[in-house]
């Protein structure tokens, strides 16, 4: 293993020399408060941030998509996410647009809940075995092409292709998709982004000498320097993987997927919106309660099933008196 060298081209020993400095030099400011950003409680990710990840059912997912356009770009560990949306929702039909199933462009909509989400991968370096060249997007081109707005949630990780290049190669990417996220902050300030951060994976010997999780990590601390102080929000995959009992891979399992998705439409749908409590208050009551009306001039309220005593709207203690105690 000692004797192990990798073919170097010329001039490519001097990038590499670059490398060490840039590195050192960008990830010093993120590496002073260093810790772990949540931790796993009876198979449920807590965040340590002070931002409450909450669990979404298929109904609940709908629901705080509800009229969104969710735009994802990046490698395959981001393409994870748009096949769990397009897994759990039924209603979410994905379009056939004929793309190769590891690059995409991807394309599902819920007409009836106007949900649109798609997926497109990032550009070169990229290490797909083949791909149309009129399908190589950079992600900052792309973010450059949207409105923005409060209905839109930009999603993005881009690192596991970058992994054996230099990092002026990655720092340089990086800086490019942070101005683009900039003019798309500054145009409409109500848009969503959040970044997938990298996360270790299984090694086998020749990956461990030539790609290891060493080389993620130093990425990992790059693309938290950079994004910095910009109005987005992490999913820390590298802690989530990290935590779990399940082993490292490249692309984690179903559980760790559930939770990462969790955290992400718990930015969506933060706690003070009450889109996920009148679900699930309304899934707990459904076998004992069912929506009425009082008076053909009152709104809908919820009372006993067979609506012969409904309550007056102005004493709705009385109606949550009645139920068993019960958690969200």
């Amino acid at each position: 293993m000692n004797n192990y060298k990798q073919n170097l081209r010329a001039n490519e020993e001097k990038l590499f020399q670059r490398y060490v400095l840039i590195s050192q030099s960008q990830v010093k400011s993120s590496s002073e408060n260093s810790g772990p950003s949540g931790y796993y409680y009876q198979g449920v990710w807590r965040a340590l941030g002070g931002h409450t990840v909450r669990q979404f059912n298929n109904s609940a997912i709908s629901e705080c998509l509800k009229g969104k356009g969710v735009h994802m770009y990046g490698d395959s560990t981001i393409r994870q996410w748009f096949e769990y949306l397009n897994a759990a929702l039924p209603d979410l039909k994905e379009f056939n647009l004929h793309s190769l199933k590891q690059v995409g462009p991807f394309m599902a909509l819920d007409y009836g809940n106007n949900v649109l989400v798609t997926f497109r991968c990032h550009g070169p370096p990229i290490r797909f075995p083949s791909i149309p060249t009129s399908e190589l997007r950079y992600i900052a081109n792309e973010i450059d092409g949207l409105t923005g707005g409060t209905s839109t949630v930009v999603v993005f990780g881009i690192w596991s292709h970058f992994s054996t290049f230099p990092m002026e190669v990655y720092i340089r990417r990086l800086q490019s998709i942070r101005r683009a996220v900039v003019r798309l902050l500054d145009r409409a300030p109500g848009t969503l982004v959040v970044i997938r951060t990298a996360n270790p994976k299984a090694l086998m010997l020749y990956e461990t000498i030539t790609n290891s999780d060493w080389y993620s990590l130093q990425r990992d601390k790059v693309l938290r320097a950079v994004f910095k102080g910009l109005n987005v929000h992490l999913i820390d995959a590298w802690e989530m993987v990290l935590a779990h009992h399940l082993p490292h891979s490249l692309h984690p399992q179903p559980p760790i997927i559930k939770t990462m998705m969790d955290l992400l439409l718990s930015y969506i749908c933060p706690k003070n919106d009450l889109i996920i409590i009148l679900v699930a208050f309304k899934e707990y009551c459904a076998g004992f309660f069912q929506v009425c009306q009082y008076r053909p001039d009152a709104q809908p309220m919820w009372s006993p099933a067979g609506c012969q005593s409904p309550f007056r709207l102005a004493e709705p203690q009385r109606l949550y008196h009645q139920l068993p105690p019960f958690e969200f």
